[in-house]
């Protein structure tokens, strides 16, 4: 779900709500997903995602 709304253009505050978790939490995910991802940024975390394969949900 995070990578979903990484990859739908949102603003954190707009994810965040969409997800229902505060910016906050939803910023710490996005944070800790980038780590495991070993990505820099936002965009890199995508691309990274795309290359392993994760799943996006459907829309």
């Amino acid at each position: 779900m995070i990578l979903d709304a990484l990859g739908s253009g949102l603003t954190d505050a707009s994810a965040a709500r969409r997800l229902g978790v505060s910016l906050r939490t939803y910023r710490r995910r996005v944070a800790e997903l980038m780590a495991v991802l070993e990505a820099g940024s936002r965009f890199r975390a995508g691309l990274r995602a795309g290359e392993l394969g994760l799943p996006r949900t459907p829309q």
